[in-house]
């Protein structure tokens, strides 16, 4: 990067540390340095983590096949975000508000509602009277996107349930369902994620509200725009406290 006001970063595999599983193999976990004013800070990769989680790991039974996000893929996001930060304070940067706006914008919104989602679902098969069925959503969904078992309860379930379950969901739960739907509408497997970064592009918004009418009509779509819009002010305000208390 050639920047002007003396910013840079690279991302690197840390070797200090112990290998983990990506999905099958081992490496060392990727981290980031970002220098400003020949002062330097290290962190871990945000979406290291959330692309590492088991969810976004798929075997094909009784074959060789495993698949999952790339390193590469992994860096690509990571970057994507870190010249995000970066050109948006190109006058005012400071590694200070670099890193409440890390913290901010990488929030995977689908990663933050699932959840509140799979919460939902507990007490939905609670009240169905289910409650061995609810813990074990609760618990299998540890290693499961929750999108994907509730597509297969559609094929499982008879049809009053599902869509008491659907219809619900748009109500007593957070608008995981409908923005995971849209997600994989725009998106393209393995790297199903919507960061708050992709949200406030107003394109985004504009087409999620197009979506919603199309495909969730029992609801307004505003109002679950603004539900999402609530999050992340709650992300906002997470985000500022967490780097705060740790300068503290």
């Amino acid at each position: 990067m050639d920047k002007s006001y003396k910013v840079s970063y690279k991302t690197y595999l840390n070797d200090r540390l112990k290998e983990v599983y990506l999905h099958g193999t081992m490496t060392y976990p990727l981290y980031v340095q970002v220098t400003f004013d020949r002062k330097s800070i290290f962190f871990k990769s945000y979406y290291f983590d959330l692309f590492s989680k088991p969810k976004y790991f798929l075997h094909v039974p009784g074959t060789d096949i495993n698949t999952g996000p790339s390193m590469q893929q992994i860096i690509g996001k990571e970057e994507e975000l870190l010249d995000y930060i970066i050109d948006k304070h190109a006058a005012d940067f400071s590694l200070e508000l670099f890193k409440k706006e890390y913290a901010y914008y990488c929030n995977d919104l689908l990663d933050v509602m699932e959840p509140g989602f799979i919460e939902y679902l507990y007490v939905f098969f609670q009240d169905e009277g289910m409650p061995d069925l609810a813990a074990a959503i609760r618990e299998g969904l540890k290693y499961r996107g929750a999108e994907n078992v509730v597509r297969d309860m559609k094929r499982a379930f008879q049809k009053p349930i599902y869509q008491r379950l659907v219809e619900n969901s748009l109500w007593y739960a957070p608008p995981y369902l409908p923005l995971n739907a849209f997600t994989q509408q725009i998106k393209k497997w393995p790297m199903l994620s919507l960061s708050v970064m992709e949200w406030e592009k107003p394109e985004t918004i504009t087409d999620f509200d197009k979506y919603l009418t199309k495909y969730y009509p029992q609801r307004e779509a505003k109002e679950l725009v603004e539900e999402v819009n609530k999050i992340i002010k709650d992300l906002r305000k997470e985000a500022d406290t967490r780097v705060a208390d740790k300068n503290g």
